[in-house]
């Protein structure tokens, strides 16, 4: 028995001992430390310190305000940005923007923290002339031709400098424009100038209420009754004689009045996912477009209480010679608006010739081959959006001026004063019928120029393609809501509208 018990406790000991040498083994190895975890945080590029870092999105920032100011399509503007954060030495980096204010975020890996910043929009301005300066200085930035503080300095000099032409002769292009809309239509000499001065005197009344602060809404219903309420008083002293037609002055108002309108940025919103700001966008287009309905609609009202209703002219001239007057006319109103919105002298010759070719396409698809005006109006805007998109290639004149002006004679200004007219006179179902004719011809306008501008963009990488994730249209501040708040001349005016 006693040699039992002391066999079996030399076999116990050992399988203790056994037992607490795997228990020792396994601890140890569970505190003992492995590989560096560091290296495996340390995901994404390397970038620099954060002064670095805040000295390029600020550049970035800057380019991304002023480009939406002045009407830059969004994809436009978040690629620009996103191509110069790259070119800077950020290529990681995130871009939104609201409808009032431009965030950045540049990403540092998992081990660094981001930096955001995040910068308002206070003012909208058609200087066209400072969008081309802007363009070069990213152009110049990406070739190695400027380094970050160069081009900071650069910016902030075109930030400071004013209009380069004094504001009456924006007020001499607003005029202009809409003469030309006059003669395209079929109108007179007598019509011409009563077009000129009235617009004229519509500019610098809204520009003085630009001043003064006064909201969009108001500022378009007041120009609306200005442009109606001036061809009553000019039919009641016996100015217009027989034959003449002076409804021709409302629309060409009308006209410059539309071109004020993002119609073209909201649809490309809207066509490249946009979808948020694409919304947002349409409810201001809408607003302001019920204050010039409101207007024109007084004032047709004021005109009937003093028995001087100014009637929708009949069909337009269409004869050979007629035609290329109009063609003629739709240069001049392309050149006229680039020189409203402080184009470069340069790119005048251009949008002449683009308008001009816009103008010609839509008149022979309508003319000779019968095409309806809606298809005819988005052929025609089409030719633009291609001659925007390959002229940004061998030229330096910005594919905005090309499109903005290039679309201007198409701008559906008889159209919309017919409707407006028979929403006044004729009843309700009539004029909505028209109006929104009307709207389907700004729309064809607006998908047309988007289209062609995406059959000629040059094709991006995935490191340029955005990444924000709804980035709103700042549209162009046109006729009767400019601002010049940074050249020192005022407050900023309300957004009119990249």
């Amino acid at each position: 028995m006693t040699g039992l018990v002391a066999e079996e406790t030399p076999t116990a000991d050992r399988f203790a001992r056994r037992l607490r040498g795997a228990l020792r083994r396994d601890a140890k190895k569970l505190l003992t430390p492995g590989p560096s975890t560091v290296p495996m945080l340390m995901l994404g590029p390397q970038v620099p310190d954060d002064a670095r870092v805040q000295e390029v999105l600020d550049l970035c920032m800057r380019i991304g305000e002023i480009e939406l100011s002045s009407g830059e399509s969004v994809d436009e503007v978040t690629a620009t940005m996103l191509r110069l954060a790259n070119a800077a030495g950020l290529p990681a980096v995130d871009v939104d923007i609201t409808f009032t204010s431009i965030t950045m975020c540049c990403h540092r890996g998992n081990a660094a923290q981001p930096v955001t910043t995040m910068r308002l929009v206070r003012y909208r301005t058609l200087d066209l002339s400072r969008l081309a300066e802007t363009e070069k200085i990213v152009r110049d930035l990406e070739a190695g031709k400027l380094d970050v503080r160069a081009a900071a300095t650069r910016v902030s000099e075109t930030m400071r400098t004013p209009h380069p032409f004094p504001r009456w002769v924006a007020t001499v292009g607003w005029a202009g424009l809409a003469a030309s809309i006059a003669l395209l239509l079929g109108g007179g000499p007598v019509t011409l100038a009563a077009a000129f001065v009235t617009t004229a005197v519509i500019d610098r009344v809204g520009r003085l209420l630009s001043r003064l602060g006064v909201a969009s809404f108001f500022q378009q219903a007041l120009g609306g009754f200005l442009a109606t309420g001036s061809a009553i008083l000019l039919i009641s002293i016996g100015l217009f004689p027989a034959g003449t037609r002076p409804s021709f002055i409302v629309a060409a108002g009308i006209t410059v009045l539309l071109s004020g309108l993002s119609v073209v940025s909201t649809v490309q919103d809207a066509l490249t996912g946009y979808y948020l700001t694409a919304s947002a966008r349409i409810v201001e287009i809408s607003l302001l477009s019920a204050g010039l309905l409101t207007g024109v609609v007084l004032g047709l009202q004021l005109g009937f209480q003093f028995d001087v209703p100014i009637e929708v002219s009949g069909d337009l001239p269409s004869s050979v010679g007629q035609f290329g007057l109009s063609v003629f006319a739709g240069g001049l109103a392309a050149a006229f608006y680039a020189l409203a919105g402080y184009a470069p002298m340069r790119s005048l010759p251009v949008a002449a010739v683009v308008g001009g070719a816009s103008w010609a396409v839509y008149g022979v698809l309508t003319q000779v081959f019968g095409i309806g005006q809606i298809p005819a109006t988005g052929a025609a805007a089409v030719v633009v959006g291609l001659a925007a998109g390959l002229l940004r290639r061998g030229t330096t004149t910005p594919p905005m001026v090309i499109t903005l002006a290039g679309v201007t004679p198409l701008l559906p200004g008889l159209a919309a004063y017919r409707g407006f007219y028979q929403l006044a006179v004729e009843g309700g179902s009539e004029g909505l019928v028209t109006v929104t004719f009307a709207l389907g011809v700004g729309l064809a306008l607006a998908a047309g120029v988007a289209l062609g501008q995406f059959a000629t963009r040059p094709r991006r990488t995935s490191e340029e393609k955005p990444t924000s994730t709804d980035t709103p249209a700042v549209a162009t501040g046109g006729f009767m809501q400019e601002s010049d708040s940074e050249a020192g001349e005022g407050p900023a005016a309300p957004s009119d509208s990249k």
